[in-house]
């Protein structure tokens, strides 16, 4: 499904697509950045083999931004590689990303999304709180681990 909001466009789309691998490698030269030592503990978790649910957000046919999700247990999902362009963000892109997420995983009938982030990305924290999501116990292989935020949200749209 592709939706189109005035030069922004969201394409539903898989891990396979050349646009959102691109982003990716963009997003893991900031991360490497900002997690520091950490960065190897959390690459390993966030690989983007065969993941079916991405969306890409372009703006004038050139792709800014991007997320996915992953089943997390039957009824939950996992957001997974959010990001948007340094010059792209402050414009609700993130949000726009995260909303399409939340529909469509709520179209395959999912009732929860849960996340995680770094401590050190405020401005990711700031957005996931500001879009529904709460801050709950580490989860899974984050548990345990300092620099992490987890968060969840019920997605019953």
């Amino acid at each position: 499904m592709i939706q189109n909001t005035n030069t922004l466009l969201l394409k539903r789309t898989t891990s396979e697509d050349s646009d959102f691998q691109n982003l990716v490698k963009l997003l893991d030269s900031y991360l490497a950045i900002i997690d520091g030592k950490d960065h190897t503990f959390y690459d390993q978790y966030n690989k983007i083999d065969a993941i079916k649910n991405v969306v890409v957000c372009y703006q004038d046919g050139i792709a800014i931004g991007c997320g996915a999700f992953k089943e997390y247990d039957p009824e939950t999902v996992e957001v997974k590689r959010m990001f948007v362009i340094p010059d792209a963000r402050g414009n609700g892109i993130g949000s726009m990303i995260l909303k399409e997420l939340e529909l469509w995983a709520n179209e395959l009938n999912y009732k929860t999304t849960v996340l995680e982030t770094g401590k050190r990305q405020k401005e990711a924290v700031a957005l996931y709180q500001k879009s529904g999501y709460a801050i709950i116990p580490n989860y899974g292989q984050y548990t345990g681990v300092e620099n992490s935020v987890c968060m969840r949200k019920t997605i019953d749209i």
